[in-house]
């Protein structure tokens, strides 16, 4: 443990000379103004220190030890005590104003609500601020507003309709950035990638202990993920960057279903895998309510063709869908165990392809354990 310098604390008051002097005179039963005149002082200056309005000079402190038998170096101690605390008291107090100035400033850029939510901030601004400051990377205001209004998220809201978006959006993928940076994995190794499908298959179909069985999968392929909820009014599914050495997947669990889950890693993966290893300041955001032109993108349409087809093999299930009965239990349950996938995955894209979600009841099960 790192000693502390008691030098370097801030008081929480100080203590006037004076303070001890009326202490000392009311212990003695000794009247103020009859102790003035002893020490030939006015009784107007004596009060005054006593009040804390005047400094207690050298002179004074031989008169004080000659009275009082308390030594000149105990009272000019007091004094230089009080005058190094009223210092720094004055220190910090102009410390918080300029902090409080700048948190008013700095928290437009902010999604203040939702990092408290995630108890990252405490109300005091000294501290906020340096919080933000690691968070996003930067070290003082104009670096802050320039990181929010970097092109890497122009993408996200074109239109006024919803300023708050953006500020949430981005401060939901600064947070998961900044949490990256500290998760340790192995070695990235793409070509891995023909193991860790199956793997990641495995797990979604056995649906037990899922988040982590996933976690371990990816770690120890290189690749880092964190679940992270997302901040209100951004609608946000995924996220996949590079964090340092490896690629990074960040998944919000919007919507808490396996067929979700699932499609939301692979989509990932399928960036990591085809665009991330290619580019590394590249970083895909998988949004809801994206513009259409990113939306229909190269990159985002490989990426749902990679998650689709690594979840079902197309030749799989082109002859699924060529037998018919594709939404009975019974046939869906029989392709699951085939293919070796949860049978969530199978309905849900039978939904998502026929663009409708008002299906007959089923018993499968959607959660996620």
């Amino acid at each position: 443990m790192k000693p502390i310098n008691l030098s370097e604390l801030t008081p929480f008051s100080a203590t006037h000379p004076g303070e001890m002097l009326a202490d000392e005179l009311e212990a003695r039963g000794i009247i103020q103004q009859e102790f003035a005149q002893q020490i030939g002082m006015q009784k107007s200056q004596l009060n005054e220190i006593i009040k804390g309005k005047r400094s207690l000079n050298a002179e004074t402190a031989i008169l004080l030890e000659a009275a009082l038998g308390i030594s000149v170096d105990f009272w000019m101690n007091a004094q230089n005590n009080y005058d190094l605390a009223l210092a720094k008291l004055q220190s910090k107090v102009q410390e918080q104003a300029t902090a409080i100035a700048a948190w008013n400033m700095m928290k437009v850029y902010v999604p203040i609500q939702y990092f408290k939510s995630q108890n990252l901030l405490t109300n005091n601004p000294i501290e906020d601020i340096n919080t933000i400051n690691k968070i996003y990377n930067v070290t003082n205001l104009n670096l802050l507003a320039a990181a929010v209004s970097t092109p890497q998220f122009h993408r996200f809201r074109k239109s006024d309709k919803l300023q708050e978006d953006k500020i949430n959006l981005i401060g939901w993928v600064k947070y998961l950035e900044y949490q990256a940076k500290s998760v340790e994995v192995n070695q990235f190794r793409p070509e891995l990638k023909s193991e860790v499908i199956p793997k990641l298959r495995d797990a979604i179909h056995t649906n037990k202990n899922l988040k982590e069985q996933v976690k371990l999968i990816l770690n120890n392929a290189g690749i880092k993920i964190i679940y992270q909820e997302k901040a209100d009014k951004a609608a946000i599914d995924g996220y996949s960057f590079w964090s340092d050495e490896n690629p990074a997947i960040g998944i919000t669990f919007r919507h808490k279903r396996i067929d979700n889950f699932a499609f939301t890693l692979f989509h990932e993966l399928g960036h990591i895998f085809l665009h991330l290893v290619n580019d590394r300041n590249a970083s895909f955001i998988d949004l809801v309510a994206e513009e259409k032109e990113y939306k229909n993108s190269k990159e985002e349409k490989e990426a749902d063709e990679f998650a689709k087809n690594n979840l079902i093999p197309l030749n799989e299930w082109l002859i699924y869908n060529a037998e018919g009965d594709v939404l009975k239990d019974y046939r869906i349950f029989q392709f699951s165990k085939k293919i070796n996938i949860h049978p969530a995955i199978i309905r849900g894209r039978v939904c998502f392809e026929r663009n409708s979600y008002r299906l007959p009841k089923s018993l499968i099960d959607y959660s996620i354990n």
